[in-house]
């Protein structure tokens, strides 16, 4: 038995990896050869060797001496035989044990690295070895493997050698420790029981589905304290949390201060105007913060935090070509929030800022032409006229590859630092009295590819708190290396994995990495992250919320009760009057909402003498006056008054009476309230001889059925005697003719005769009996030919099958002309019913309604209804797993009758006209076989063209991107137009038709501040060569038809798809024209947004924030 001191290997220098017999005592070489580079640093490294002989009579437990790696003790567990989980005698089971995990300090743990081996004990080099590595804690004190090897391999030799491993009945057991640097406190934790605020002071977001890329820049923001200030600064007393973002926010702010738990970010996003879907599509990091400071710097208008943000994420950027040989200059000075940086073909961040700000030189054929001075050789390019205090670095992942057609991330390794210098890429006029150093503050990392993937946040929250990983609902301290090396990217060649680095577990291609930088200026810091004191939270925020946290701890502890408790449910005759439908009240019907009944929590210990003095308090009833009636489910289904809680048991508790007198299983306990006319009538109520009764009353003229209250008969009196109470109770004139019907049950409605006793009908307490005015068969007659119902059985035939329907219309938010709204109706009825009531309700012919049914879970459309099947109302509504209370349809108000629609095309065409503005829309009913063309003919019936223009029409789609049209060559057949499809048509200009051979039409588009941001229609548009910009504008300003003053707030710039370069703004005396043109290169027209329909970028779903 022996223990070795080694130093620890090299992680940055592997041992290269040869077919050289190694030697179990070779410790070095070894270790080299079967232990893999873990990456982290190594404590200790220690090897132990334990000679065991007599293997054959060994113990089934064997416990090796103790010895000491890392500063704890270790000793290996072996089961010569195989433990209790293995096939007994015939494997070996060996583990590294943590010896004495009991006599350590609470919350111990260590992070090892091992391999076990068993060799020969006369020729080292025959061994079986396993490695593992494992982060040792007291619920997990031994690791190792339960099948390290069969025990026939270890007595017989294996291929390649004479010898066995266990030879003599003897062996050598040896394991290799390295002990491994924790730094963090979590390498290898398995999180269970993980307390983020006690382990680091902060605590995560919660994703909602795809939110984590909103999660990791509300954290950055968060820890920008000078941002978090200012958001609290903004009034918001008044609103209210899911209709105001800057509430929300707040919020979002409070609760990640205060809260021990991750915080939710449901009220934000609903804030914003998304829905549920909304949180489960991953948007771009940069457009999301762009939106949201957008909105907030709106709300900070007038108030305490107006120009906040523009003062820490704001600086200014010269553009300027500058003549060589003359003294002339041309240059624009710019405001951003953030910068672009090139990371293709760049190695570090100096680089990017070096490429951004690198100079162009136009030369020989590409001189610029300088006002007054003619052709002249100039230098173009950008230099940062002052840098904002919070820098805010956008790193280019994605990238458009022009071979694959298709937008791809770019995984190359790009490295930035801790801190970075920036002076030398500032003009020479910027203030130079202050450092522009910056410190690094927060990362921003992507983990996955194009089409999806993971986000989080590396912040440093302020001078003194160390790194810290934000990672939706979980904060965990990391190591500088977790920062830097490991988001810088870079996969190896070709994907191949070097020999060399066959077992180097970091050796793998590379996903994650850094997506924004967050720097902030070194002479900023403590102003930007000054600490944050209890008055910078608004009074009204912490009442309000310290509120809702108490009200919250009340309905946890409700629910931790809520096993104490039952639920008593009762009902009035006043609930029973406006109560349409089977027995005294709704408890579980699936298409019908359940009915709205006086509700009491109650202590199933509570004795029933208090909880009756609490009733007849809640009603204002003496407690003499009223008594309780227990009802039960009955044999055939229905839901009756069967007898009244007894009074004369004190000790009687409500569980009791729920056990005993009504159904154990049930949740909750329902009762009718019993009001008393004349309490000393009691005892005779109480006599065998009387039964409560309760009436309806079915009512013809309304086509109604209501209850009318109870009543107490003589058993014996007969069926007839009901009669004159009835017409007195209703008053009505004595001698009015009723029809008396029993309600047994759904679907089982029978007339009652008259000259029959109670008795002899079999009628009990708590049974019902309906009403109706006896009226002549004409009347009878007229009812039924209106598709009215005449008689009691007919209604509650409907009753029986009534459904209640939500329809809500398909594609846009409900509004006047196009309500949501819910209808009654049978199960038995067919579409065309449907059709007709719906057709009703909206004021719109039944034919041209097109109906869409619902997915139960989501309320997402599923499949259109035909109309030519027919179906019955139960087949529209068929039976699914989920079974909702509410049934949802969809429906469409269209412009043509369903039948027609099968037999042709409905399409919409948006009119842009000669000036590229959305000036009409024209919906076609066209069929299915007709051209483009035909489209167009059509068109040009209902639009107004230029007198003296072309009289042509150009027809196309817009590109995913919002950047080109799609143009039709007007041969196509509509019916194979994909849908969903927008279509739009303009006038074609005469310039564009009479354009010379050397002129060049190109496409132009809208955007605002960002390319991806794009809005409107794009459109074509001729440039011809020698014209400077200026003149080219006088053409554009008048092919748009834009008024002078709005024009000059237009921005126009070069947009290069394939080098994916910054947008080149484009001074007045540039001629685009000498730009030579790829099919993808555009004129970016850059300016505000008015209309309302911004169409994001890359086909995805734009971001918007409404609140």
């Amino acid at each position: 038995m022996e223990i070795i001191d080694e130093k620890p290997n090299d992680p940055h220098n592997p041992p290269m990896e040869t077919e050289e017999i190694v030697s179990v005592l070779d410790h070095e070489a070894f270790a080299a050869k079967h232990m893999p580079d873990l990456g982290h640093d190594v404590k200790e490294f220690q090897v132990f060797h334990w000679r065991l002989q007599g293997w054959k009579k060994l113990d089934k437990k064997l416990t090796s001496p103790e010895f000491d790696c890392g500063g704890h003790k270790w000793r290996i567990l072996l089961f010569p035989f195989g433990n209790s989980n293995a096939p007994p005698n015939d494997t070996v089971s060996v583990y590294l044990d943590y010896a004495n995990p009991k006599g350590v300090k609470e919350g111990w743990h260590a992070c090892a690295q091992f391999a076990l081996v068993i060799s020969n004990p006369h020729d080292p080099t025959i061994y079986t070895v396993s490695h593992a590595h494992h982060r040792f804690i007291a619920e997990e004190c031994d690791w190792g493997f339960t099948r390290f090897s069969e025990l026939r391999k270890l007595f017989h030799p294996q291929p390649g050698h004479n010898r066995p491993t266990i030879e003599e009945d003897s062996a050598m057991v040896s394991v290799y420790v390295r002990v491994l640097e924790d730094p963090t406190g979590v390498l290898w934790h398995n999180f269970v029981n993980y307390d983020s605020k006690k382990e680091t002071g902060y605590v995560g977001l919660k994703n909602q589905g795809a939110t984590c890329y909103m999660n990791s820049l509300l954290q950055s923001l968060f820890c920008t304290h000078y941002f978090r200030k200012a958001v609290y600064q903004i009034p918001t007393e008044d609103e209210h949390p899911t209709e105001s973002v800057p509430l929300a926010l707040q919020r979002v702010f409070y609760h990640l201060q205060t809260s021990d738990q991750p915080v939710g970010t449901t009220e934000l996003t609903k804030s914003f105007g998304w829905k549920s879907l909304d949180s489960f599509l991953q948007h771009d990091v940069q457009e999301f913060n762009r939106v949201l400071q957008d909105k907030l710097e709106s709300k900070m208008k007038g108030t305490r935090a107006e120009g906040a943000i523009a003062k820490l994420f704001v600086g200014k950027m010269k553009s300027y070509i500058k003549c060589v040989n003359v003294n002339y200059e041309s240059s624009r000075i710019e405001e951003f929030n953030d910068i672009q940086l090139n990371v293709k073909g760049m190695k570090t961040l100096y680089d990017s800022f070096r490429d951004y700000v690198a100079v162009e030189t136009l030369d020989g054929e590409n001189k610029y032409q300088a006002e007054g001075f003619g052709l002249q050789d100039a230098r173009k390019g950008i230099i940062f006229q002052s840098l904002p205090p919070v820098l805010h670095l956008q790193l280019k992942r994605y990238e458009y590859d022009m071979q694959r057609d298709a937008m791809v991330k770019i995984n190359d390794r790009f490295e930035f630092p801790f801190e970075i210098d920036l002076d030398e890429f500032l003009d020479e006029t910027a203030d130079r009295s202050k450092l522009w150093k910056y410190k690094l503050h927060g990362v921003l990392v992507h983990s996955g590819d194009l089409h999806g993937g993971h986000y989080f946040a590396l912040i440093k929250p302020d001078r003194d708190t160390r790194w810290l990983k934000f990672d939706d609902d979980r904060v965990t301290p990391v190591t500088d290396r977790e920062v830097l090396e490991e988001n810088y990217g870079g996969e190896p060649l070709n994907g191949v994995v070097p020999q060399t680095q066959r077992n180097q577990v970091r050796a793998m291609k590379r996903f994650t990495n850094a997506y924004m930088l967050v720097y902030i200026c070194e002479t900023a810091i403590d102003e930007v992250l000054a600490p944050f004191t209890e008055d910078d939270t608004p009074p009204h925020l912490k009442r309000r919320l310290d509120e809702e946290r108490v009200q919250m701890e009340a309905k946890k502890k409700e629910r931790e009760e809520q096993h104490l408790f039952l639920t008593a449910k009762v009902i009035t005759d006043e609930t029973f009057s406006r109560h349409e439908g089977f027995d005294l009240a709704v408890f579980d019907e699936r298409n019908w909402p359940l009915s709205d009944l006086p509700t009491f929590r109650v202590l199933k210990q509570e004795t029933y003498s208090i909880f009756k003095s609490r009733v007849a308090q809640h009603f204002g009833y003496p407690e003499s006056q009223i008594r309780l009636w227990v009802l039960v489910n009955r044999q055939n289904k229905t839901v009756r008054p069967d007898t009244h809680i007894p009074e004369n048991e004190p000790s009687l508790t409500v569980e009791v009476i729920r056990n005993n007198m009504a159904v154990r299983q049930q949740s909750d306990l329902r009762l009718y309230l019993d009001i008393l006319p004349d309490p000393s009538k009691k005892i005779q109520l109480d006599n065998a001889g009387t039964i409560m009764v309760f009436l309806k009353h079915f009512d013809t003229t309304r086509q109604s059925l209501f209850g009318i209250g109870k009543i107490h008969m003589p058993r014996a009196s007969k069926v007839s005697d009901l009669i004159p109470i009835i017409n007195e109770r209703m008053r009505w004139a004595s001698g009015t003719p009723l029809k008396l019907y029993e309600e047994i049950k759904p679907g089982m409605i029978e007339l009652m005769k008259p000259k029959y006793t109670f008795t002899q009908s079999e009628i009990q307490d708590g049974d019902i009996i309906c009403f109706q005015v006896d009226i002549p068969d004409k009347e009878v007659h007229d009812l039924e030919s209106q598709g009215l119902y005449s008689n009691p059985q007919q209604f509650y035939d409907f009753l029986q099958n009534r459904v209640m329907v939500l329809f809500r219309p398909k594609f846009d938010e409900p509004d006047a002309d196009q309500p949501e709204f819910s209808l009654v109706l049978s199960k038995k009825q067919n579409y065309d019913a449907m059709a007709a009531k719906v057709g009703e309700h909206l004021k719109h012919e039944p034919i041209k309604l097109r109906f869409t049914t619902t997915h139960a879970t989501n309320g997402a459309a599923k499949s259109i209804l035909k109309r030519s099947l027919n179906q019955s109302i139960t087949e529209i509504i068929s039976p699914s797993y989920v079974t909702p209370s509410t049934t949802v349809i969809l429906y469409e108000k269209l412009d043509v009758s369903i039948v027609e629609l099968e037999t042709k095309r409905s399409l919409k065409v948006v009119w842009t006209g000669i000036h590229n503005k959305e000036e009409s829309t024209h919906p076609f009913l066209l069929p299915k076989t007709s051209m483009v063309h035909d489209l167009t003919e059509h068109l040009s019936k209902q639009v107004q063209l230029t007198p003296t223009g072309t009289g042509r029409i150009r027809a196309f789609e817009v590109a995913k991107d919002g950047r080109t049209q799609k143009e039709f060559t007007g041969s196509e057949m509509i019916g194979n137009i994909p849908d969903p499809v927008e279509l739009f048509a303009e006038e074609i200009p005469r310039e564009e038709l009479e354009a010379e051979d050397h002129d060049k039409i190109i496409n132009v588009f809208h955007f605002t501040r960002d390319v991806a941001r794009t809005h409107g229609v794009p459109f074509k548009f001729v440039v011809k060569p020698g014209e400077r910009f200026s003149e080219t504008k006088k053409r554009l300003q008048h092919r748009l038809g834009v008024l002078d003053k709005d024009f000059l707030r237009f921005k126009f710039a070069l947009i290069q798809m394939a080098t994916f370069k910054q947008p080149s703004y484009i001074e007045d005396d540039d001629n685009i024209y000498d730009h030579k043109f790829a099919p993808e290169d555009c004129l970016g027209l850059d300016h505000v947004d008015k209309s309302g329909k911004a169409r994001g970028g890359a086909g995805e779903k734009a971001i918007f924030i409404r609140g």
